[in-house]
């Protein structure tokens, strides 16, 4: 039926999308209305009559219009959305990751800084003086990180072995020791690691906060929740392409990106054919 044809025509013109997935909801809707013209038919009315009246029950051309349009708008804003915040966690969880690990080679250059100060003030001394204490403390303080500071006799601590010194601080106690508390909340999943360093006469142990494992936190949560996004992604993306099988979905699960690349050369190559 004509009017039925210009009716569907009128309502998907100017709809952008997947031609296959409106072509069958175009004969969807097409049944539909053929379906209530007969039924009115069978009630009495003419065929102009029943098209008319069936038109106008399921809803007027703009008004159909306006509702189809929402709804592919909807389905391609929401299918964009899910793959910006698939890229937004994931460049977020790679910054934080970056950040962190800049902070912690900084720290660890400090360190290797502070100990050799420290191991300098102590050279050519066989007690550790008030003056020395002093200054360790300075130096500790100066920093946000370091949280203990040992100080050791190497002559009672070393251990000779294959042409290295093993410097064993398990059961002796320090010759000196400043200790403070510093910044370091639960919820960072912070570590305090041991840091040491020794020479002829004296050897420096620190214990530090590192947030290394905050770090790998941050990283392997915003990389999984990428992944999941954009396997979602791109399993919406094959569904309206009427590409979508289980064999798709492994996978983007389990490829990813990769996965999604190989999806789409094949797609192209595939159409490239149908075309020729």
């Amino acid at each position: 039926m004509k009017p039925i044809d210009a009716y569907v025509d009128s309502v998907y013109q100017n709809i952008g999308g997947n031609r296959k997935e409106i072509q069958e909801l175009k004969a969807e809707m097409k049944s539909h209305l053929l379906e209530a013209v007969h039924e009115l038919k069978s009630e009495g009315k003419s065929e102009q009559e029943a098209i008319e009246l069936a038109i106008k029950r399921f809803g007027g051309e703009q008004e159909m219009r306006s509702i189809v349009t929402q709804l592919f708008q909807a389905q391609k804003t929401f299918a964009k959305w899910v793959l910006y915040c698939s890229v937004v966690f994931l460049l977020l969880s790679l910054s934080i990751f970056g950040f962190v690990w800049q902070y912690e080679e900084q720290h660890s250059h400090e360190l290797s800084i502070i100990a050799t100060q420290i191991a300098d003030e102590l050279k050519g001394n066989e007690v550790v003086s008030s003056e020395m204490k002093k200054e360790i403390a300075r130096l500790v303080e100066s920093t946000d990180f370091i949280s203990d500071v040992r100080v050791y006799n190497s002559k009672n601590i070393r251990t000779e072995g294959k042409g290295l010194d093993f410097y064993n601080t398990d059961l002796m106690k320090p010759d000196y020791q400043y200790k403070r508390i510093v910044w370091a909340p639960e919820w960072l999943a912070h570590d305090f690691f041991p840091y040491g360093n020794g020479g002829e006469e004296w050897y420096v142990e620190m214990q530090h906060r590192n947030f290394d494992t905050f770090a790998s936190f941050v990283l392997l949560g915003g990389v999984a929740i990428y992944w999941t996004l954009f396997t979602i992604w791109a399993t919406i993306n094959a569904y309206h392409h009427r590409r979508l099988n289980i064999g798709w979905v492994l996978v983007f699960a389990l490829f990813n990106i990769i996965g999604y690349l190989v999806y789409f050369l094949l797609g192209n190559r595939v159409q490239s054919k149908t075309i020729s």
